[in-house]
């Protein structure tokens, strides 16, 4: 019998060329019987306006394992923001959660015993963009490398408190800098 994973967690930032191509993903990862699966089944059943949640999905009847919830960080008004979040960005979360899986970073037999609670974010400047402009393979790559990276990071628990020490000081916050020099 495998380890039973309780409860991990991770975050991770992948940005690619563009500005809007930045992946900020946040996640929560552990067995459906345990905290993360009451979540995960509440969240879901707790729908509200603008922070819609769904399964990462690599098309329309094809759900993947471990069963991946999606959650918008940021709130959704604009139907062409529903539709690449709900498009290119789901789809590239639900190759990201294959490619851990894969990699050996989430167990291949706990796949049906895991949920990840998936905090999303796509940079809401994308709608500055000219319609068939956005760089969808772009955003694509950004968002599933960030998927494995965050399951990773979860999975092996990463940082590390003694890295996390041991660097602590030699670590600036970006915004704190800004907000330091008067940017904010």
């Amino acid at each position: 019998m495998a380890k039973r994973i309780i409860l991990r967690t991770g975050e991770a930032l992948v940005e690619g060329a563009l500005d809007y191509l930045c992946a900020e993903p946040e996640i929560v990862i552990g067995e459906l019987d345990g905290p993360v699966g009451t979540a995960l089944a509440t969240l879901l059943g707790d729908q509200v306006k603008g922070h819609t949640k769904v399964f990462a999905i690599l098309n329309s009847d094809m759900q993947v394992k471990p069963v991946t919830l999606m959650v918008s960080k940021v709130t959704v008004s604009d139907s062409r923001y529903t539709n690449i979040l709900m498009g290119t960005v789901q789809a590239a979360i639900a190759h990201g959660v294959l490619d851990a899986v894969r990699a050996g970073d989430i167990p291949k037999k706990k796949a049906d015993d895991l949920g990840i609670i998936y905090s999303v974010w796509l940079d809401p400047s994308i709608l500055k963009v000219p319609k068939g402009k956005v760089d969808h393979a772009g955003l694509f790559a950004v968002h599933r490398e960030a998927t494995a990276k965050v399951i990773k990071k979860a999975m092996g628990g990463e940082p590390g408190i003694d890295w996390l020490l041991k660097n602590q000081d030699k670590i600036e916050h970006y915004f704190h800098q800004q907000g330091l020099e008067g940017n904010i």
